[in-house]
């Protein structure tokens, strides 16, 4: 059986082969497999830079100092160390959070868990194009807001939103800014040192990297304290504790090296995909578009296909593999909470697929995609 025509890079990327075969160098008895935190013999010394090469190459990616890179399970502990670690370090100085009602699920189910522990929190309405207003940001803080989490793309619809002046309000006001950047690396250039972000977290595998593994950068200067979620031996600053899987974060780090080294032809490859792929939708009858092209990511277009059924599409089209949205959500048949938020009305909302693409799409692949999307539309339609 041929495998499908893979256009679901925002659920998660292949691992780069370069990315692949350095993990294989730190996994058996002939390479660096030893634990970091054993500094009492060679394997364990080389094991240590290991990571700490792999933490540089994560703080160059965003401009960050490496120690405040702290290594977690992947960017849904990274969310819930950011806000749970940040609301109950920094209490005493306010209890209410701000969010959007377009987050990942990692940030609204905590955000809803921070409820339940007495803090008070915001949601915030998107534009309809899917981005944050600095004016509904700046209306919805209070006195006792201190903590600020939007992210940087969004994982549905692809729309950027503006973090600079997004930040500068949080800051203006005294409150920290967090930013799920889990779709960012690769499409989005970030620079800690001159944004006003004073936590991000990260993921590996949205950009060619292994799944099991991500990082919350916590900014040094001034310094942001965060609350520990996971004890025992005090790793990465005290902040997070656990034997750290050096193969996992090498090939974290070998991904985001090559994030920034081919940047330019990575977002260039991926806006040809793109508008290969919009130019070929044209003769298309009854198709909406949810992300707007103008404000969002190269690699993310969030369809609505009138008068059909968004489940009966994915069924016709087995040739290709995509999603209705947010691979979290795929067991639902709800209409996405990200769609009905910015205004899709239901019946569209349930009718909407999410295309993605990547460093591996050709324009082969987009052309038959599209063949095969004509196809559908034409035989459901019937």
């Amino acid at each position: 059986m041929s495998q499908p025509i893979y256009l679901d890079y925002a659920a998660t990327t292949p691992v780069d082969p370069r990315v692949a075969e350095l993990m294989m160098r730190h996994l058996t008895q002939d390479g660096t497999f030893a634990n970091p935190a054993s500094r009492s013999h060679m394997p364990g010394w080389l094991a240590e830079q290991a990571v700490e090469g792999a933490r540089r190459q994560v703080a160059e990616l965003i401009g960050a100092d490496p120690r405040e890179i702290v290594w977690t399970s992947g960017a849904t502990e990274a969310d819930n160390l950011a806000l749970t670690g940040y609301m109950r370090a920094n209490s005493a100085r306010g209890r209410h959070l701000i969010t959007s009602t377009i987050e990942h699920k990692a940030i609204l189910d905590t955000a809803s868990a921070l409820e339940e522990e007495g803090f008070e929190v915001t949601r915030i309405a998107p534009q309809p194009d899917g981005r944050i207003s600095p004016d509904s940001l700046r209306d919805a803080l209070r006195s006792d807001t201190i903590l600020v989490s939007l992210m940087a793309v969004n994982n549905e619809l692809g729309s950027l939103n503006d973090l600079d002046a997004l930040g500068d309000i949080a800051h203006s006001h005294g409150a920290a800014f967090h930013v799920d950047a889990a779709q960012a690396p690769g499409k989005v250039q970030i620079d800690v040192s001159r944004q006003p972000i004073d936590m991000l977290s990260l993921s590996a595998h949205k950009a060619y990297g292994p799944k099991g593994i991500g990082a919350l950068y916590v900014r040094r200067q001034p310094q942001i304290k965060v609350d520990a979620l996971i004890h025992g031996g005090g790793h990465e600053r005290g902040m997070r504790s656990g034997t750290l899987p050096t193969h996992q974060i090498v090939g974290m780090g070998e991904a985001y090296r090559l994030s920034a080294e081919q940047f330019d032809a990575d977002h260039q490859h991926l806006v040809a995909m793109r508008d290969q792929f919009v130019a070929g939708l044209a003769c298309l009858e009854g198709v909406h578009f949810n992300t707007d092209i103008e404000v969002s990511a190269p690699n993310i277009v969030n369809l609505a296909f009138e008068g059909v059924d968004g489940e009966a599409m994915l069924m016709a089209l087995r040739g290709i593999a995509i999603s209705t949205g947010s691979a979290c959500n795929s067991a639902s048949v709800e209409p996405s909470f990200v769609l009905t938020g910015i205004g899709v009305p239901r019946p569209l909302a349930l009718a909407s697929l999410r295309f993605s693409f990547g460093r591996f799409t050709t324009a082969a692949d987009i052309e038959s995609a599209l063949g095969e999307l004509r196809h559908a539309l034409t035989s459901l339609r019937a």
